[in-house]
């Protein structure tokens, strides 16, 4: 497992300044979403000392999409404390919070703070803190198969979302590289290849996650003893692969690929 290679290879796999027994600082996860997710936060930094929590900041890329399916980040511009207080009671939280639809190759980081929802009809790849505080604000009016409501977290909600977070926007997908995501927790590249062409990920920098998300590449490493095929590991859509700090590898893409690359959560700049 990860934990194990990390107990036993951390200067290897993190840099030579990681911390004996800190955990892997990053979570990825495919969510394939049929219904639409209850409306949550996370607690920001300061309030999850508070609250005996963690924050988590996270990014979310959307890999595939039904026409007409929307994200819900933040709120609605204007709306206070109170109205989404009195909204909860009243089963409107839905007049409040920031609906947007969302194509392929979108993306947006959602801070710590501020409220989310996943609509139906996406597949989204997440990459995120490695935090398990989630605060549930509201459910939409839905009981589960018991008849009754899922707990919620009001409380611990109110006292953790961003009053001040109004409508912020995805980054829309485009055919070039650049940067999508950039916090104190991660950065994230997309890197788009053409069919033929490589990217090079040099050994002694940091740690990096690549993830496939459109095309196939395959990886080699610059040090790949005699059992592996001198072609490289092939990569298809929806693999994800932690490059160590001490090794150094070359991605190349067999058609026209999007990735993925995920760094600065080990300290690098």
């Amino acid at each position: 497992s990860l934990r194990t290679v990390l107990s036993r290879h951390a200067a290897d796999l993190m840099g030579p300044n990681w911390p004996a027994g800190k955990p892997f600082p990053i979570l990825v996860k495919w969510l394939d979403c049929r219904e639409r997710l209850s409306l949550q936060v996370h607690p920001p930094a300061a309030v999850a000392a508070e609250l005996k929590g963690e924050p988590k900041t996270e990014n979310w890329y959307i890999a595939h999409t039904v026409p007409g399916a929307e994200l819900i980040v933040g709120l609605k511009r204007g709306v206070t404390r109170a109205q989404f207080e009195q909204a909860i009671g009243e089963n409107t939280v839905e007049q409040c919070v920031h609906h947007f639809r969302v194509a392929a190759g979108d993306s947006i980081l959602v801070h710590s703070g501020q409220v989310h929802a996943i609509d139906a009809g996406n597949l989204i790849l997440e990459i995120q803190q490695n935090s398990d505080t989630t605060y549930r604000v509201y459910d939409w009016g839905r009981v589960g198969l018991d008849g009754q409501p899922r707990q919620l977290h009001i409380p611990q909600s109110l006292r953790s979302i961003d009053w001040t977070d109004f409508e912020p926007m995805p980054v829309r997908a485009a055919p070039t590289s650049g940067v999508i995501a950039d916090c104190a927790e991660f950065r994230i590249r997309r890197v788009v290849l053409g069919a033929g062409e490589r990217l090079h990920l040099r050994a002694g920098e940091q740690p990096r996650l690549v993830s496939v998300v459109s095309g196939t590449v395959r990886a080699s490493s610059e040090h790949t003893g005699g059992t592996r095929s001198p072609f490289g590991t092939k990569l298809p859509r929806g693999e994800n692969v932690l490059v160590p700090y001490a090794g150094a590898f070359t991605f190349a893409a067999e058609v026209t690929t999007i990735l993925l690359v995920t760094e600065n959560f080990a300290g690098g700049e």
